[in-house]
């Protein structure tokens, strides 16, 4: 007897007898006629391995609720991971506002995207620019990868040069993308930075400066933790060579570090993560780009910009796309970078939480993370054998050293966990100079306690 053919309750036109209406349709007679221009020995002949299918909701909730429960959040246990995404406190009304239907909903189409979108972007926009001390910022990229990808890019167009110089301390993960998104018209070149402090090292960088170099780029706090003081430097050496300046930087440290306009940098990009964002396995990421309002940096941004201009109505204002001919929208495949989905409502939650916070509130917070970080790193530096990298000023992250422990990271980091504590990020496959450290991240929500306790079961276990 012929096997019962099987019809998903949950994917549609299942039914052989639809199924065979279809086709006939179309005038094919069978589904395989569909695939003849695929050569045969890359199709794959025998069923999918997949396990048998859910037939109802409540099977289908049980087996998630089962996956879930395996898994414990950092809102359960102290947590000191870092490197590009950390758990930052989320207001409730950032989530009550970023919920709001016309913004969780507003994909596209001018006629419902007008409804406060355009003027939430625009006040995102504006109270960004005012943080980082620059005139104009684009609606949210991807990720912070995107915005130094981008931000090197326009360097590019600028000066018409073809090479880019990065610091060696960038996040590895940032690099891999900016490399590759760079890769049909930049080269890139590392420079170096100073063993004790981390620091961008200057000789090399002035030694590596060319009539080539489109633009330097450099981290601050550096992904590895400890703030760049060497900013106005950098940028004096590579504007005598006529190059461009992007800063990286983490713009919940902009209440108490100059913004990146203030020691010379052209371009600054960064992450609205911290900014009302929660963490979302990994999320909720949106990347910025920041400039003065000239308009050679204004037109080559791909990305949105949103403004405020006079209606025909006397008295009114409206928002709505700046230069919109400069975009990939307008242009399409003639455009000279392509944009497409963003990160907007990330952007709106973001907003509100700088709209909440204001300057005193940034500048409180900024203090606080800083205070903390150094009162980690002195309690992590009294265990025994336990040594700080550098001897620099940590923001919100630093580098905590291993190896005279006898102890791995990994092997630090499972003792840790069995005492119910996220343990900092293992460095030994990003930096090979690094092997056996670890990046330490300390934030609002790390309280004193977290941070005595991580040093006393380090000091019990390393002891």
């Amino acid at each position: 007897m012929d096997k019962k053919p099987f019809i998903h309750p949950y994917i549609p036109n299942s039914v052989p007898e639809v199924k065979k209406k279809m086709l006939a349709e179309i005038g094919v007679k069978d589904i395989e006629e569909l695939y003849e221009d695929i050569p045969p020995e890359l199709r794959l002949r025998r069923d999918l391995n997949l396990p048998e299918p859910l037939l109802s909701e409540l099977e289908l909730r049980r087996h998630m609720e089962a996956v879930l429960d395996q898994n414990i959040s950092c809102a359960e246990r102290p947590s000191f991971l870092g490197g590009g995404c950390a758990r930052h406190y989320v207001p409730a009304i950032c989530d009550e506002i970023a919920h709001r239907s016309e913004f969780l909903t507003a994909y596209a189409g001018e006629p419902y995207e007008d409804a406060g979108r355009f003027q939430a972007l625009f006040e995102y926009e504006s109270l960004m620019a005012e943080l980082l001390d620059f005139d104009v910022v684009n609606v949210p990229t991807y990720d912070w990868g995107q915005a130094a990808s981008t931000a090197a890019r326009m360097a590019g167009r600028i000066t018409e040069r073809g090479k880019l110089i990065v610091s060696d301390t960038m996040s590895p993960d940032r690099l891999a993308v900016v490399r590759n998104y760079c890769h049909p018209v930049m080269s890139l070149e590392p420079v170096g930075h100073h063993k004790d402090t981390g620091l961008l090292d200057l000789s090399d960088l002035k030694a590596k400066l060319t009539k080539d170099t489109a633009a330097v780029y450099f981290e601050n706090p550096s992904y590895l933790g400890f703030i760049e003081t060497q900013g106005e430097a950098i940028s004096s050496a590579a504007h005598v060579n006529g190059s461009l300046v992007i800063a990286g930087v983490d713009p919940i440290s902009l209440g108490v570090l100059k913004p990146p306009g203030r020691y010379g940098a052209d371009l600054a990009c960064g992450d609205i993560q911290g900014l009302g964002n929660h963490m979302f396995y990994g999320g909720s990421l949106g990347g910025f780009i920041a400039t003065r309002d000239e308009e050679k940096f204004v037109m080559e941004y791909p990305s949105r910009l949103f403004g405020i201009a006079r209606t025909s109505v006397e008295g009114e204002w409206g928002f709505g796309d700046v230069a919109y001919s400069r975009t990939s929208f307008d242009k399409r495949e003639k455009g000279k970078e392509f944009i497409g989905t963003a990160a907007a409502l990330y952007g709106v939650a973001a907003a509100v939480y700088l709209a909440l916070m204001g300057p005193q509130g940034m500048h409180e917070l900024g203090i606080h993370i800083l205070q903390k970080a150094r009162y980690a790193a002195m309690k992590l530096a009294e265990v025994p054998g336990i040594r700080l990298r550098f001897h620099s000023t940590p923001f919100k992250e630093f580098v905590v050293d291993f190896n005279h422990t006898g102890k791995s990271v990994g092997e630090v980091n499972e003792r840790l966990l069995e005492e119910g504590i996220f343990g900092g990020k293992d460095l030994s496959g990003e930096f090979p100079e690094l092997a056996g450290c670890a990046l330490v991240a300390v934030t609002e929500m790390t309280a004193q306690a977290d941070i005595d306790r991580l040093a006393a079961v380090l000091k019990s276990y390393l002891g």
